[in-house]
């Protein structure tokens, strides 16, 4: 029997608290200047126009392990109150939503949080003016070479004394390093299952549902277009998905588990799922290269039940024969026998 547990005040806060924390810094990874507003505190993120760029998005470097980046991070108050904010940087992770996140302070950093160095860990912000805050990217010499991606924060913890919590007002910029060395960019797809739910209708549809695992194994930022079909035996009665939205952009070690359902599929007896993923490589200018297609395939059973029963028919048919043979058989082994004792007795 499932049991149920009542939630106490202080859990159903914390929760709230995390999920507001979550989607405000989601808010300040959005390409172009980044913005953060509530009552009468209100302020911007964006990069600096330098030799880099006049109108970036988002810092993205080319980096050789050793190497050094210096650039600036721009903050404005748009508010009416001064701000005082905190400044740090921290690793990129994508959530199960697929959009790209920030570990929070406490959490360590070993990529892009640890090698990107604001000047200030703390900014004072008067009302409607800006600050920079400049930085320095150290890349280890013993980094990994591939794709590497983080941020650099702005952080505002203000207390809810009605609800009793503390909230931290994350915003910032996406750190994106490329580091020099050789490039592997590979996706599997792993874990690949299926399953066919038919109908009581003997001659209608099912649905299949195919659920499989994309996992990036190379060092480099891929995505990923899908092609996900059922077929059964020798191609026949094939069924595709359409079309369907390409996987987020993963990290390279993440994983994005995907569920299609496919309806309209007919009961082929033996059926294949083919998932086949054509993975997308971005330089750091933005254009997007295609790569060698990889898929997976897994099978399971879709028979009909009007043939399964007469399968079932035909099975216990032939039982009935066997059987019946087998007592005619006996019947004329006891004549024999009989007829062979009389011959004796007689003699």
């Amino acid at each position: 029997m499932p049991t149920h547990r009542r939630l106490r005040p202080a859990t159903l806060l914390r929760a709230a608290a995390l999920a507001l924390l979550t989607a405000l810094a989601l808010t300040g990874l959005r390409a172009g200047p980044a913005a953060a507003a509530g009552g009468d505190v209100s302020w911007t993120v964006r990069t600096a126009a330098n030799a880099y760029g006049d109108n970036r998005s988002s810092f993205g470097y080319a980096v050789n392990p050793g190497g050094t980046v210096e650039d600036t991070m721009v903050v404005t108050n748009r508010g009416r109150t001064t701000l005082r904010l905190a400044v740090y940087a921290s690793d990129g992770y994508t959530t199960d939503a697929g959009q790209l996140d920030l570990l929070t302070r406490e959490k360590k950093s070993v990529g892009v949080g640890a090698w990107v160095h604001p000047r200030v860990t703390a900014l004072t912000v008067a009302p409607g003016r800006s600050a920079d805050v400049p930085f320095t990217v150290r890349v280890p010499k013993n980094a990994t070479p591939g794709d590497h991606v983080g941020g650099l924060l702005t952080s505002l913890k203000q207390s809810d004394t009605a609800a009793g919590i503390n909230v931290d007002r994350r915003l910032g910029v996406r750190v994106a390093l490329r580091v020099g060395g050789e490039l592997t960019p590979r996706l599997a797809v792993e874990d690949v299952h299926v399953d066919y739910h038919g109908t009581a209708d003997p001659f209608a549809k099912g649905t299949a549902t195919v659920t499989y695992t994309v996992r990036n194994t190379g060092n480099a930022l891929l995505s990923a277009r899908q092609d996900v079909s059922v077929q059964g035996p020798f191609g026949s009665l094939r069924t595709a998905a359409g079309d369907l939205k390409d996987t987020p952009k993963l990290l390279p070690g993440e994983r994005w588990k995907v569920k299609v359902p496919l309806r309209g599929v007919a009961p082929g007896v033996r059926l294949t799922a083919t998932a086949k993923l054509l993975p997308l490589l971005t330089d750091p200018s933005g254009s997007t290269t295609p790569l060698k297609p990889v898929e997976a395939t897994a099978h399971t059973w879709a028979v009909p039940w009007i043939v399964v029963l007469l399968l079932l028919a035909v099975a216990a048919t032939v039982l009935l024969v066997r059987r019946a043979r087998a007592r005619r058989k006996e019947r004329e082994t006891a004549r024999v026998q009989e007829a062979v004792e009389r011959a004796l007795q007689q003699t």
